[in-house]
């Protein structure tokens, strides 16, 4: 474990590297509260930052507008300093649906959320390696502003068991389930414990291997494990078990905050029924009294948040503990694309606000819930320590609070890169000019990016691409946060020639392959073809030295314009320092950053003549014959109720819609996938009783790459679109190729 930081990289700061650190570095030991770096896209922001949290030896946060750019950084940081503490902290739903109260149709909204085991996993031991250790470094989205519970009883509450000291059983599994640690015999997973004769195995809530404390009238030894083979790794004189949620509090806390909580709930039932309200009275009290039973029985309910004010032990209106508190005061921030990051960070309070109040107007819960909140901005602004904003287009608030001596330019690229130049087309024609210009990059495997003004636009000439010979897919919001890293690990890999998106095109993405990037309707003077976004879109093509932007435009807008002027002054000064310097560009080789590829499963195939003809051309179809104790293979399967539904009203209905239909959520899909197997009953459709195909619309079929929480193999979508181009030409010819992408 290393105490400070230190920065692994195959390079040294050049162009305008050098001088941007020194004066940030200086800013910071100055006790300059704010500075900015303006940094142009490819002129290695991320290293800058990296070489200040080495040079000041900080702890560092550092806040990214969304989970893909966070994954981004997460993985470039992870580069930077292997032997350091590197951690990823993001919002922990793949599905998340608030608890809400519709008054106008009487309509009660119960929280529903599939959480992502991996990422809760990330989130703990992010906050562990703050409290532990001194070289930490935090990559975050705006959850960071979020409650999170209390950092003191997080770290007061931790179990430190050593060799040699006294050991009792009971004591110990009695303390492992106060910090919400389960009792678990059968399934030994993340957050369990077991004990096995003299055994006491543990299973740590943010790691992948377990620990066995093995017990006498002492702990004779402690090793560290293997969860699932039991194979020996290490010999530990000690370990430390921080709880298995970030919400604990002590048993005295408990009740105090139960008796709080019980005076809160009479307080307010007494204001109800004084407003002639007993139905919503009623509602309140029957609700509080069985969250308080499960408070005190096991320290934990259900909504246990709503309940975090009195359980810390905070006085009404006060703000909650955040990821910031978990931190020492000397740490650094970094704002990540502050233009986007700001403007998200002061929102986040007014809308969850709007929300709560309704449900403690009607008697869904109590006032105090209004606290289990993210911060307001004063608080973000009053909280955080030395700031760097960074960003290629820096917002408003940047600009007020930074004096212009405090913004610090980065525009010279050490690959010596220009920014690409901008050619504007006419809007008439521009689908048919736009394939034309893919097909020209394609052909020298080149990529392209497309920006659209809808998610619908981006699916369908997503679609009218791949039906004219391209390979082509969409990205946009409605993806899942890995499914989108798949797609781009995809796209950098080759496996299809042009991107098309919306605005999440814009900011961060590492795509040196592409040399075009296309922007439809450019005239479309708004939000999505602002002077700030056109920029940042524009940038997406400066990392290849055949990099050229084409804007499709009737007229010359404002934002346009102003965008326009910038590129070319920035371009202007970077052709200057090349011929200066007489420095050559030369194209950015970065290795693909993208999730660890999975092993290869084994997987039975087999092809057979087609035998569906109903609706040929939007009907696709999956064979899938498979060892049934592969169970990855629920990634790609349909609950049988959806299958049952789906016959039942002739093919009509969507994934989204099924899943409503079953009242079933993505969790609980997953397990009862998991559960079929288990019980060795292949989930297929069948013909005379026989198994033979999964039988799904093309829509249906890409949208289970979406919803599924555990489908991410991006492969499939371009299985998916291959086989409907097959339709064309024929009817259904599945060539082996194709088959041979299914890769679980």
């Amino acid at each position: 474990m290393a105490d400070k930081f230190k920065l692994v990289a195959p390079f040294k700061p050049s162009g305008d590297q050098p001088g941007a650190l020194d004066a940030l570095c200086a800013g910071v030991l100055a006790g300059k509260a704010n500075q900015t770096l303006l940094g142009v896209t490819g002129s290695g922001k991320t290293f800058t930052v990296a070489a200040m949290i080495e040079r000041l030896q900080r702890p560092a946060l550092i806040i990214s507008p969304n989970k893909v750019l966070a994954a981004q950084l997460y993985s470039e940081f992870k580069t930077f300093f292997p032997d350091n503490a590197v951690e990823y902290f993001v919002s922990y739903y793949d599905y998340y649906q608030p608890e809400a109260y519709i008054p106008a149709s009487d309509t009660y909204i119960e929280k529903d959320a599939s959480i992502n085991d991996h990422i809760d996993k990330l989130r703990l031991k992010a906050t562990t390696s703050i409290l532990s250790r001194p070289d930490t470094i935090v990559v975050a989205s705006v959850s960071c502003i979020y409650n999170i519970g209390s950092p003191d009883n997080f770290l007061n509450m931790s179990l430190n068991i050593k060799r040699g000291q006294k050991a009792d059983r009971k004591e110990l599994t009695r303390a492992l389930v106060h910090i919400n640690y389960e009792r678990n015999e059968m399934e030994f997973g993340r957050g369990t414990f077991r004990v096995r004769g003299a055994n006491l195995d543990i299973f740590p809530a943010d790691a992948e291997t377990a620990w066995r404390v093995q017990l006498g009238d002492v702990v004779e030894a402690i090793k560290e494990v293997n969860p699932l083979t039991g194979d020996v790794i290490k010999d530990l004189p000690e370990i430390w078990v921080f709880p298995a949620t970030h919400f604990v509090a002590a048993a005295g806390e408990v009740e105090t905050a139960a008796k709080a909580i019980e005076e809160e709930l009479a307080g307010r039932l007494a204001e109800l029924k004084g407003q002639d309200k007993p139905l919503e009275a009623e509602r309140l009290g029957s609700r509080v009294r069985y969250d308080l039973e499960m408070i005190r029985q096991t320290g934990y309910c259900n909504g246990v948040e709503n309940y975090s004010r009195h359980l810390a032990g905070r006085a009404p209106g006060t703000r909650p503990d955040c990821l910031f508190d978990y931190f020492k005061k000397n740490f650094l921030l970094f704002v990540d694309e502050s233009h986007v990051t700001v403007p998200q960070i002061r929102g986040m309070y007014a809308g969850d606000r709007s929300r709560k109040q309704t449900l403690v107007d009607f008697g869904f819960r109590l006032p105090s819930a209004l606290d289990n909140r993210p911060l307001k901005f004063d608080e973000f602004e009053a909280l955080r320590p030395a700031t760097v904003f960074v960003s290629a287009t820096p917002g408003p608030y940047e600009l007020a609070t930074c004096p212009r001596t405090d913004i610090v330019e980065q525009i010279i690229r050490p690959t010596g890169l220009v920014d690409p130049e901008v050619k504007i087309l006419p809007v008439t024609g521009q689908i048919k000019a736009l394939t034309a210009e893919i097909l020209k990059r394609a052909a020298k495997k080149e990529r392209t990016l497309v920006l659209t003004l809808t998610k619908k636009t981006a699916e369908d000439l997503s679609a009218y691409l791949t039906e004219k010979g391209l390979k082509a897919q969409y990205m946009h919001s409605d993806m899942d946060t890995l499914q989108r890293l798949d797609i781009l690990s995809a796209f950098r890999k080759g496996e299809f020639d042009a991107l098309v998106g919306i605005n999440l095109l814009r900011e961060g993405l590492d795509i040196p392959e592409v040399t075009l990037v296309a922007i439809l309707n450019a005239d479309n003077e708004g939000f999505l073809r602002s002077e700030t976004t056109l920029i940042q879109i524009s940038g997406r093509a400066a990392r290849n030295l055949c990099g050229e932007v084409i804007l499709f435009a009737d007229r010359i807008t404002g934002s346009m314009e102003r965008a326009m002027s910038e590129m070319t002054r920035r371009r202007t000064k970077q052709l200057a320092y090349n011929k200066k310097n007489n420095i050559e560009p030369r194209s950015i080789i970065n290795p693909r950053n993208g999730r660890p590829k999975r092993k290869s499963r084994p997987v039975q195939e087999e092809i057979v003549p087609d035998i569906y003809t109903a609706r040929p051309t939007r009907l696709c179809r999956v064979r899938l014959l498979c060892y049934l104790h592969d169970l990855t293979v629920a990634r790609h399967l349909v609950y049988y109720k959806w299958l049952q539904v789906w016959l039942q009203y002739g093919g009509n209905m969507t994934i989204s819609q099924m899943m409503r239909a079953t009242h079933m959520g993505v969790r609980e899909l997953k397990n009862n996938l998991t559960g079929v197997l288990r019980a060795h009953k292949p989930v297929v459709a069948t013909e005379h009783g026989k198994p033979t195909y999964f039988l799904l619309p093309y829509e249906d079929m890409v949208e289970i790459v979406e919803i599924l929480e555990e489908a991410r193999d991006s492969q499939l979508v371009s299985m998916v679109a291959e086989g409907r181009k097959a339709y064309g030409k024929g009817g259904w010819r599945p060539a082996s190729k194709l088959w041979k992408k299914l890769d679980l």
